[in-house]
């Protein structure tokens, strides 16, 4: 063990991960394939809007980073938990368990901001049509995604330097990854002040994105009662996946968020694997929702398909 004041640990170590015998090959290649269909779905995305110009949109460049964050985020968690399921022991560097979370947590932060951005683009798209493009020029769009991914980036670094400069009494972390959470359940100080300001700080981050999604596409569906059928139909084919994937994300990150109020001794394994729905679901969610039901996307991405065939048979 190694410290500032020979208290801090040099190394953490998992301690929820069993002996599953020869059913942790079998893990190992779900949780392989799930990481690999997350990072070609993806990448799918990324690259149809990259390459086609007739994608260079607003909604459609903020679809793609949406897709390059949850590259981002998958690749903070399952590279270590593939390891961690084929491992018979289960540590990790004291350095290496805060790199995990400063990935995690702006992952969190970075999709939040997106999300919300991308609210914000189709309640100006929508209800003030004729400003759009006034709007949200090339400059805002850059603008836009500047702030959703340095203000999360700024705040969690500013955070994690705080917390690093705390000792910690204990490296036992009952997860399957490092999570902020948990960690301060570990300081050597009274956590009770710095677990409900942070606690606070966590609802408002989720809840008032949360509150202006819902309000801006309850402006959009009053504007869509006054439309045509036609109108009403486009407007839902984008507001709807995103208000679902959107409110899907808020209730796993509170899975995540209500699961630090227990006491660690109470938490069984499938409430940690259920708490981390965020880090696997919304990535799988996300190019199926957008690749697959959004036309022009879909039509890029069967363009490309139909081209490589061409190709392959001359």
């Amino acid at each position: 063990m190694t410290s500032n004041n020979n208290l801090t640990p040099s190394y953490f170590q998992f301690t929820v991960f069993a002996d599953y015998g020869p059913l942790r090959y079998l893990f190992f290649s779900l949780s392989l394939l799930i990481y690999m269909s997350i990072i070609s779905a993806n990448l799918v995305i990324v690259l149809s809007v990259c390459l086609e110009t007739s994608l260079h949109q607003p909604m459609y460049v903020f679809i793609c980073s949406l897709c390059l964050n949850s590259l981002y985020g998958s690749t903070g968690f399952f590279p270590r938990f593939l390891m961690d399921l084929l491992s018979d022991t289960h540590f990790i560097s004291h350095p290496l368990c805060f790199i995990q979370m400063y990935i995690t947590d702006t992952y969190v932060g970075h999709e939040v901001s997106l999300l919300t951005v991308m609210a914000y683009d189709r309640f100006v798209a929508i209800c003030q049509p004729l400003h759009y493009h006034s709007k949200m020029t090339f400059r805002m769009v850059l603008i836009l995604l500047i702030v959703a991914v340095l203000h999360p980036a700024c705040l969690v670094g500013s955070f994690f330097y705080q917390l690093s400069s705390l000792s910690l009494c204990g490296n036992q972390l009952p997860r399957i990854v490092c999570t902020i959470w948990v960690i301060i359940k570990v300081l050597c100080v009274d956590t009770t002040v710095f677990s409900i300001a942070s606690q606070i700080f966590a609802a408002i981050s989720i809840f008032i994105p949360l509150s202006f999604v819902l309000y801006t596409y309850l402006r959009i569906l009053l504007v869509c009662r006054r439309s045509s059928s036609e109108f009403r139909g486009k407007a839902l084919q984008t507001c709807l996946p995103h208000t679902v994937t959107f409110v899907n994300f808020c209730i796993f990150l509170f899975c995540d968020f209500s699961l630090s109020w227990y006491k660690i001794d109470e938490v069984n394994t499938f409430s940690i694997v259920l708490s981390l729905e965020f880090l696997i679901i919304p990535p799988i969610i996300n190019p199926v929702v957008y690749g697959l039901n959004l036309p022009q996307i879909r039509g890029v991405i069967f363009g490309f398909l139909r081209a490589g065939k061409r190709v392959h048979s001359t």
